[in-house]
């Protein structure tokens, strides 16, 4: 950790001796902009934040009980990209700092924190087409691309939670057409290790293959806010983004596909089994409104995670079954915004959860669009019908 921060800190030295001599930026574009005199190279550092209040109330099964309060530092982030070489070769690396952004060290990644959220290169070597190697987040449901800097309530749904596909290492291949008069489709294909970030100690299991396709019909979004919630653009005609996502994850080793706990037998192998994930979402925005739909299901043949003996249950079992997610905002021209969401999981019966809906109420003011803003939500979770659970959350953004 302190070697990272001697490293931000060093950079932002360095780089301020001359970045003032081609840079002109602002709140927002880029704590530091720098660009080589000869054009061979380009690094954007833009470190951001996000510090929240959480109060929640459980139901004992007749009154709620006391609230648990709780402060937290949720993201601490240090992001870098730019070009390398040339225009055509971009980079991306963003390093997390807090404890929910480096937690998850185990046996596969040396027991180290997972620092690396993003180290991917992008090369754009023909006409639209690009192919990424390295570490960063696969084509899955729009909501788990979106960043984490750019979301219209606190955090993300609990669809995201339970069903994303998150990052991986490994290729992606991106491509894009235009079908005419302004119908735009997007393909995207990825094979990757299949255990999720920062696992270092060789692959488990098979690979993990993604497809993504996404239909434009109505041109581009505004300063791609196709992946940006809320419409602060205020799009002048309406704009739609459709996509559909298929990820097969052969012999995955943890319950969540390539998230979650890893399936060990008693001998200290893995239990696998092949997975398969699939979304389908949507983006709308127009003049100020802005909605979001998504659906999520998993699947595998053997979900119960069987001993060496090949019958007898481990206690892991993979999480499978379908999820919906509805969410939609209006943004008025004070840039003050109210928005609400609506989340139902529908879990197969071996995984002995139990189904769950949640209604969410926030707001928002946008101070400097994403970059700063202030957000509040409040959540009602019921499990199976009954009450359980009213959260409360308030929280700050900043973004340099």
């Amino acid at each position: 950790m302190t070697r990272i921060l001697y490293l931000a800190l060093f950079m932002c030295f360095t780089l301020s001796v001359n970045a003032q001599e081609i840079s002109d930026t602002s709140f927002g574009k880029g704590l530091i902009n720098f660009t080589a005199k000869d054009s061979s190279f380009s690094v954007k550092f833009a470190p951001r934040f996000q510090v929240r209040s959480m109060s929640s109330w459980d139901h004992d099964g007749s009154q709620y009980t006391s609230p648990e309060h709780n402060f937290i530092v949720r993201r601490a982030r240090l992001k870098f990209d730019g070009f390398a070489y040339s225009p055509k070769l971009k980079y991306k690396l963003e390093l997390g700092l807090s404890n929910r952004d480096i937690s998850g060290a185990n046996q596969f990644n040396r027991n180290t924190p997972r620092y690396i959220l993003d180290a991917v290169i992008m090369w754009h070597f023909a006409e639209n087409w690009e192919l990424w190697a390295g570490q960063t987040k696969l084509p899955g449901n729009v909501e788990r691309v979106v960043s984490s800097a750019n979301l219209q309530l606190i955090d993300r749904s609990m669809l995201n939670s339970r069903f994303n596909i998150d990052r991986d290492l490994g290729l992606q291949l991106r491509h894009k057409s235009d079908l005419g008069g302004g119908f735009l489709m997007r393909e995207k294909l990825a094979i990757s290790q299949g255990e999720g970030r920062n696992v270092s100690e060789g692959n488990e299991g098979g690979l993990q293959y993604t497809a993504r396709l996404e239909l434009l019909p109505f041109g581009t979004f505004k300063s791609k806010g196709d992946y940006v919630q809320a419409d602060l653009k205020r799009e002048e005609t309406p704009k739609l983004m459709v996509g559909f996502t298929y990820n097969y994850n052969q012999n995955a080793v943890r319950e969540r596909s390539g998230l979650g706990d890893y399936m060990f037998k008693s001998d200290g192998s893995l239990y696998e089994t092949n997975v398969t994930t699939l979304f389908a979402d949507a983006m709308f925005k127009y003049q100020g409104f802005s909605f979001m739909a998504e659906y999520a299901n998993r699947d595998t043949d053997n979900p119960i995670a069987l001993d060496t003996d090949g019958t007898t249950p481990t206690g892991d079992v993979v999480l499978v079954g379908n999820a919906i997610n509805l969410q939609a905002g209006y943004l008025f021209k004070t840039n003050y915004e109210l928005a609400g969401r609506f989340t139902s999981l529908t879990y197969d019966s071996v995984t002995g959860s139990l189904p769950t809906k949640q209604y969410t109420l926030g707001g928002s003011r946008y101070l400097v669009g994403h970059k700063l803003k202030v957000q509040t939500d409040l959540s009602y979770t019921t499990v199976d019908g009954n009450e359980d659970n009213i959260t409360f959350r308030l929280g700050f953004d900043i973004h340099f």
